[in-house]
């Protein structure tokens, strides 16, 4: 391979804004993967290189590159320059102007070391390197052979090719662009891909991007090489096949657009620029976009006694403690105590031995206080984020929040910037917001949250969801091109953010939320009020929540009672399991807090996307698939145990409650369930408690007649169905948006659970995500659901929304909607519902 064939025009980037060392690191690492160069991890790689050497050749010259004994992370050869006119600085006393990050499992990239070298010599022409506009100019510098396209020339095509109209409606974007460099990297022929002037590698997914190709353009495909007719016959399939998949998926946007609209939701007229993301915390606001920059990461590597060093890494972490119990104390005036535990939990981090365990080895090594601090809240974050968990990287957010806080303490050189003095109006934007920025927001400035990073069941998007702010997450690198003081319309509920609104835009939007507004009063009047329906249908209301202190809210909201209580809120913010006791005093509080109402416990639900560490859960593959609720209850009866005592130990003492098992697939479990209450009720001698079962998976749907010859109740868990229905894992953030609910597949099943639970003269109720949305919660009460228990915010627009009605109008309604294609069919039919 040649020096040309390692740094070709697409992996040389002028004029970098670049943070700082790291950012510069995270930079060159990812135009390195996008050219197929490395895989996920490079930078990791790089990052660990440059704690174990420096790679500052000096003259303003840097030479990142990865650790010997992770070459498998390297694909081909290849070289990246980053030209950092006003230079970064590597290390303490040097700036490097020209970042050139070197991925190499040959020799091809000795050349370009050679050169390097003579260039230090050279300091005029280094000079001239770090301030050119001339791409060319770095590549003759650094393989010293003149450039194969010069400047200003028509790109030229080479062997063999074909020409093509592209015909995708939204033109050439990401995800197309990535099949067509993923089906070019299958081979070894050069593939290049022209539109006038202008040309790219095929298997450069950024240089496809920069073509910047819209619709009707003609594009020439050209290649050379020894499989070079394979390639372009292969390319010409792959090219065309995506075209039926991009006009579907055109068409299926403006059908939802059109169902969103006519469902009341808000949609703009002048079709502006669109960031897409995903919902985190729903919502509409109009506001002006605010960057919120990150802290400081490079730090410096400086040697200290030890002794002092334990000294001040004791102080620092007695300090962090001490703060985030007064930010707990805050929060939970502020927001509840639910909030509240999660900066607890991060004082429990700051007790874990194996860190404090990991940082004092560092020290010992000879390292400084805040890089052997840094380091270690580094790399367990590493190994939490490895396992590809959802919950344990929130976890890893968690830690690099409290590891920030501590140094912080160690060193205030390391604070991290918080928001400004922000006017009203404000919509946030940031690569990633820690629970402690989120929970320090001011929501009569701040009017939404957008991030680059993050999901949405991160302790952040929970807090936005407690302020009520609209959050978007998981937007990608889009948002480091946005405007600073760009006004913006934030939309939540979508998870998208329109930039540049029109004056008419702006408008509606505003009207929009008034109406919102008007809508939500209107609903809190008369909250108190049965979800009665016009001709006298009354469908039982119920809060979704966790502790006895969130329940005075939820009956002020309205609700009847409590048709879930989460009981792994108890085992997920501590350090060690629940007692019996703990957990007795936990359901006999939450009763107490009901004053007698139905209360309706959920047992521990642990697995999936919740993880509890001191378990010492085995790691699986695929946890939604695994071990997990009530697989998991059966397998561990030092869980099952204590949890059923303290429960019946509550009944005993005259709480009204009802007991669920989550994820039953078969009657075998349910059966086994009922025989160790049973033993455990005649031991204590409390009363029969109603047991009933979650219905989450098809097989419990499909079986739901048979299964109601032993549970008591039925309570659908409509998130879980629809995920294991449509076969999406509903934390990942690229497929969370077509997780719908109102699946017309998935009503199918619910109906199902309708008639077989019914049969038996069993009620059912739905504690999923759909009960608490009022379109939602109309067509679930024409399908014959008895209960629904939501969000306490939710309850009053649901009550309302129900009491609009009549019965016999949403049963017609749920028949047209399980008949529907698909599930923006059903939401088009949301214009039927009363106003």
């Amino acid at each position: 391979m040649s020096e040309m064939d390692i740094l070709p025009r697409e992996l040389v980037r002028l004029d970098a804004t670049v943070a700082d060392k790291a950012d510069a690191l995270r930079q060159a690492a990812a135009l390195l993967l996008a050219a197929g160069c490395v895989k996920p991890g490079f930078e990791d790689s790089m990052t660990r290189r440059e704690a174990a050497s420096n790679t500052y050749l000096g003259k303003g010259i840097a030479i990142p590159h990865g650790m010997v004994e992770d070459r498998d992370l390297i694909q081909r050869d290849g070289i990246a320059v980053l030209q950092v006119r006003g230079g970064v600085e590597w290390n303490a006393g040097q700036r490097a102007q020209l970042v050139v990050a070197i991925a190499a499992r040959s020799d091809a990239h000795i050349g370009i070391l050679r050169r390097l070298t003579r260039l230090l010599q050279d300091d005029a022409r280094i000079a001239a390197l770090a301030a050119t506009d001339d791409a060319q100019a770095v590549i003759a510098a650094l393989s010293g052979a003149a450039a194969a396209e010069a400047v200003g020339e028509v790109a030229t095509d080479l062997a063999q090719g074909f020409d093509w109209v592209l015909d995708y409606p939204n033109g050439l974007h990401a995800r197309p662009a990535t099949e067509w460099a993923e089906t070019a990297r299958r081979f070894a022929a050069r593939i290049r891909v022209r539109h006038g002037a202008e040309a790219a590698d095929a298997r450069n997914l950024i240089s496809l991007l920069q073509l910047g190709l819209k619709a009707g353009e003609t594009i020439t495909v050209s290649a050379d090489g020894p499989d070079a007719a394979d390639a372009l016959s292969t390319l010409k399939i792959v090219l065309s096949g995506l075209s039926a998949r991009e006009k579907d998926e055109a068409r299926k946007a403006e059908a939802k657009r059109a169902a969103a609209a006519a469902a009341g939701a808000w949609v703009p007229q002048d079709g502006p620029d669109v960031v897409e993301g995903v919902s985190a915390s729903p919502g509409l606001a109009i506001g002006r976009l605010h960057r919120m920059l990150a802290g400081p990461v490079v730090i410096a590597d400086t040697a200290v006694d030890l002794a002092t060093a334990a000294d001040r890494l004791h102080d620092a972490l007695a300090r962090a403690r001490e703060q985030l119990r007064a930010l707990a104390d805050d929060t939970a005036r502020r927001l509840g105590e639910a909030d509240a535990g999660i900066f607890r939990a991060q004082a429990e981090l700051l007790n874990d031995p194996s860190l404090i365990t990991l940082a004092s080895q560092k020290l010992v090594e000879g390292h400084g206080l805040a890089w052997s601090w840094n380091a270690a809240i580094e790399e367990t974050a590493a190994q939490l984020l490895s396992v590809g968990n959802a919950v344990l990287a929130g976890r890893a957010t968690d830690l690099r929040d409290v590891g920030h806080r501590v140094l912080a303490l160690i060193d205030p050189a390391f604070a991290r910037p918080t928001p400004a003095e922000v006017p009203p109006g404000t919509i946030l934007i940031a690569d990633d917001l820690t629970p402690t920025d989120t929970a320090g927001l001011d929501p009569e400035r701040i009017a939404g949250l957008v991030t680059a990073q993050g999901g949405p069941t991160s302790h952040t998007a929970i807090l936005a969801r407690t302020l009520g702010l609209p959050a978007v997450v998981g937007a990608g690198a889009a948002l480091a091109r946005l405007p600073e003081d760009g006004e913006a319309i934030i939309d939540g509920s979508t998870g998208r953010l329109y930039l540049a609104p029109t004056a008419q835009d702006l408008a509606s939007a505003r009207a929009w939320i008034e109406g919102e507004h008007a809508k939500r009063a209107k609903a809190a009047e008369a909250r108190a009020l049965p979800a009665k329906t016009r001709d006298g249908h009354q469908v039982a209301i119920g809060a979704n929540i966790n502790l006895a202190e969130q329940a005075a809210f939820a009956l002020e909201q309205g609700a009847e009672g409590v048709g879930l209580m989460r009981t792994e809120f108890l085992f997920l913010e501590r350090g060690d399991s629940p007692s019996e006791e703990d957990q007795y005093r936990a359901y006999s509080e939450m009763s107490r807090a009901m004053g007698g109402r139905q209360l309706v416990i959920r047992a521990l639900d642990i697995g999936g996307d919740k993880q509890v560490s001191y378990l010492d859960l085995p790691r699986e593959e695929n946890p939604f698939l695994g071990v997990r609720g009530a697989r998991l209850l059966l397998r561990r009866p030092e869980l099952l145990v204590p949890q059923l005592r303290a429960l019946y130990r509550a009944a005993k003492d005259g709480a009204d409650i009802s007991v669920m098992f989550p994820m039953i697939t078969s009657a075998a479990e349910l059966l086994s369930l009922r025989e160790t209450c049973a033993q455990i009720r005649a031991d204590i001698g409390a009363p029969e408690v109603p047991l009933g079962i979650m219905i989450e998976v098809p097989s419990a749907a499909l079986m739901a007649q048979e299964l109601a010859q032993h549970a008591d109740f039925f309570s659908i868990g409509t998130n879980d169905l629809t995920q294991y229905t449509l076969a999406i894992d509903r934390q990942n953030p690229v497929l969370a948006p077509e997780a719908d609910s109102l699946h017309p597949a998935v009503l199918r099943l619910i109906e199902r659970t309708v008639a077989g639970a019914h049969a038996h003269g069993r009620w059912v109720g739905v504690c999923g995500g759909i009960a608490g949305d009022a379109f939602g919660a109309a067509l679930l009460a024409g399908l014959g659901v008895d209960e629904l228990s939501m969000t306490p915010r939710d309850i009053p627009a649901v009550k309302d929304a129900l009491r609009s009605a009549d019965i016999s109008g949403l049963k017609a309604l749920a028949t047209r909607a399980l008949a529907a294609a698909d599930a923006a069919s059903v939401r088009a039919l949301a214009v039927e519902l009363p106003a």
